[in-house]
């Protein structure tokens, strides 16, 4: 999981402590760091506190959200009075636990929110050798971990779901990015070439001339537009 927290010796402290219960935990210390770290690491959960430099942990849940992942969020913070409480969960936050705390209670609740999540977890998909986890947020090619950002996995998962049928760039913007994304911007080709590169060859993202992408379950990948983005 992810821990922000911009008080060093209690973020390490937690850290420690949950390592103990057998968590693994990150720390980012302010939300540059945090958001830079979600962006490059899968997590089960987010634990933000709300207080702390750079973009708040309100704008960290609230990005959280935006992304679609699904991942819990407990706000750690000292703001215990309701409507602070009832702010934080209108942000989207799953759980929220004010300082000072208990390890033990925090533990307890980490535990209750991947119990809930596990519930509901969206199905692996599998094709052209590509095993993709939704909910881990992981992708292996022929049983090789690949390591993708968040936008590359968005947008590799959409073209999954497609289940080799056709994919337009102005779907992937749609579903990949947001509802404000440039219409005319490159970034559809930039990543999508980035995600081919990252996938290995031979290239399971075949490019349709004029029309999209797609995934190639076929022998020897998507060879053809592989130049053209």
């Amino acid at each position: 999981m992810l821990i922000v927290e911009d008080e060093p010796y209690l973020a390490e402290a937690i850290r420690d402590g949950l390592r103990l219960e057998a968590i693994a935990a990150d720390i980012a210390g302010d939300g540059d760091t945090a958001l830079e770290m979600l962006d490059i690491n899968s997590y089960d959960i987010a634990v933000l506190d709300r207080d702390i430099p750079g973009p708040s942990g309100d704008e960290i849940a609230k990005r959280i959200v935006a992304s679609g992942s699904g991942m819990p969020i407990l706000m750690l913070t000292a703001a215990d009075r309701l409507d602070d409480k009832a702010s934080g969960f209108e942000l989207g936050a799953d759980d929220y636990l004010t300082k000072p705390f208990e390890l033990q209670e925090l533990v307890l609740r980490l535990r209750a929110l991947d119990r809930r999540r596990g519930h509901s977890r969206p199905p692996v998909r599998e094709i052209a050798g590509l095993r993709l986890d939704p909910f881990r947020r992981e992708v292996h090619r022929d049983g090789r971990y690949v390591a993708l950002t968040r936008k590359q996995f968005a947008v590799l998962e959409v073209l999954v779901a497609a289940e080799g049928g056709v994919v337009s760039a102005e779907e992937l913007l749609e579903r990949a990015w947001d509802a404000n994304a440039d219409p005319f911007t490159n970034a559809v080709r930039i990543t999508v070439s980035a995600l081919r590169k990252r996938l290995g060859e031979p290239w399971v993202i075949a490019t349709v001339p004029g029309v999209g992408y797609r995934i190639d379950a076929g022998p020897g990948g998507g060879h053809e537009g592989r130049d053209r983005g």
